[in-house]
């Protein structure tokens, strides 16, 4: 980072340190609410580090997926979404996803100022059994894998100093409302009935989308070479992402309760499927069955089950994890037959996944699982939820990506997204960090 560069957002550190100093909101007597619950509160604590860890995850995942020249680079991009994000979450990222609705669209950036009210605020109306102040960190960990899920599609040729430029104005403009529309309890699309248990909407579409916006404005590698660095990273990665997606479903119950371990269960079963489908739809094509493949269904069936985790049963999160795994398979293909050079595929794996996990929970959604459920899937003779779930998915992908198209070209304008071809050929490690494997 040049030092002309890194003087704005010097700038608003010294901005943030100033902030801090004029709104200190301490709280005041920090009240015992009744409603609290202590097993209720561990859990949560214990599903909050399990998200986090699976932004190092991603990290691993999609390092071990690039070339050697810029393992570091794509990982950083993953470490360094942790720091930008929970400053800016801190700051007003809470209040604009779950603060006071505005038009049911975005949340009042004054509602939880520098996290005013949080540490002695009454607990969030679907989490009333823990603190407050936990339910905002449980969900700054979504706010902060969103954006660096979308790594994966310009990796090797984007600028470290773009790049977070342009994730801070991602979080701000398009997750932030969509998480607010989606989870708020006045969000519009919470009042339409759209269901998404963990993030397969808010997440998973928004970050899929974003991706493909990001490969087409960015246009392909001058060199497109695909030669993994460390599959033995992409595996690590797995590891830690399926691990972690248990907080990720399971902790969207906020609760120690029979519907965390509902979507601890779906989760599990959904990856499990997803990875056996994928190999085995590589099989069929002459295929061998390879590690890589393993992995990339086994993510592509937890992405799949997010959106439904909650709300479908065990047998049917089978189908999720297998219709997923096939859909999205089929969606690589069809990408390497084309001229986007979305890198490691976010779109196809992560884009897809979410709308085919969104239109399932459509299909398989049940009250009798969870009582948010007003009206029952397809598969039990009901319609309007699974034509609900259509027509917010065109709007999510619409907004998503219409809306991240147009936040590339304003950071492109205030700073160059793409490196030159020389720091290119050299690598993303070192002409941008200095440093190398």
């Amino acid at each position: 980072m040049t030092r002309r560069l890194a003087l704005l957002p010097f700038i608003l550190l010294i901005t943030i340190v100033v902030l801090s100093l004029i709104f200190p909101n301490v709280p005041g007597e920090v009240k015992a609410y009744a409603e609290i619950n202590a097993a209720d509160t561990a859990w949560m604590l214990s599903a909050t580090g399990l998200v986090l860890i699976m932004t190092p995850g991603l990290a691993f995942f999609y390092g071990g997926m690039v070339n050697k020249k810029n393992v570091l680079s794509t990982m950083l991009q993953s470490y360094v979404s942790m720091a930008v994000i929970t400053v800016l979450w801190v700051v007003v990222g809470f209040s604009l996803a779950f603060g006071d609705s505005i038009g049911g669209i975005i949340g009042n950036p004054g509602t939880f100022f520098m996290m005013r009210g949080v540490v002695d605020g009454a607990p969030w109306k679907l989490a009333p059994t823990i603190p407050l102040l936990l339910f905002a960190f449980y969900q700054l960990k979504f706010a902060i894998i969103t954006p660096a899920l979308i790594t994966g599609a310009f990796a090797e040729r984007i600028k470290f100093t773009s790049y977070i430029l342009f994730i801070t104005l991602f979080a701000i403009f398009i997750y932030a409302p969509l998480a607010h529309a989606t989870w708020h309890p006045d969000g519009f699309l919470a009042k339409w009935g759209v269901l998404d248990f963990a993030g397969g909407t808010v997440v998973h579409m928004s970050a899929g989308w974003a991706a493909l916006a990001s490969a087409i404005y960015l246009k392909g590698r001058n060199v497109p070479n695909h030669s993994p660095a460390r599959i033995t990273y992409v595996m690590l990665g797995t590891g830690l992402l399926w691990f972690g997606w248990f907080g990720f479903n399971a902790g969207s119950a906020f609760g120690a309760n029979n519907l965390a371990a509902t979507a601890l269960a779906t989760t599990t079963t959904a990856s499990a499927a997803a990875a056996f489908t994928w190999i085995i739809f590589d099989a069929i094509r002459g295929r061998k069955p390879s590690a890589m493949g393993t992995c990339i269904g086994a993510v592509v069936g937890l992405v799949a089950i997010t959106p439904a985790a909650g709300f479908i049963s065990l047998p049917h999160s089978l189908t999720v994890g297998i219709v997923s795994s096939i859909v999205s398979n089929m969606m690589v293909e069809w990408r390497t037959r084309t001229s986007i050079d979305d890198t490691l595929d976010v779109f196809p794996c992560h884009g897809v996944g979410g709308i085919s996990g969104m239109i399932l929970t459509g299909v398989f959604a049940h009250k009798n699982i969870n009582s948010l459920v007003v009206d029952n899937g397809l598969f039990f003779g009901e319609t309007k939820l699974f034509l609900t779930h259509l027509g917010a998915m065109l709007l999510v992908s619409v907004f998503a990506f219409g809306g991240t198209f147009v936040l590339l070209k304003i950071t492109d304008l205030i700073s160059p997204l793409r490196v030159s071809e020389v720091e290119e050929s050299e690598g993303l490690d070192w002409s941008q960090h200095g440093e190398r494997l």
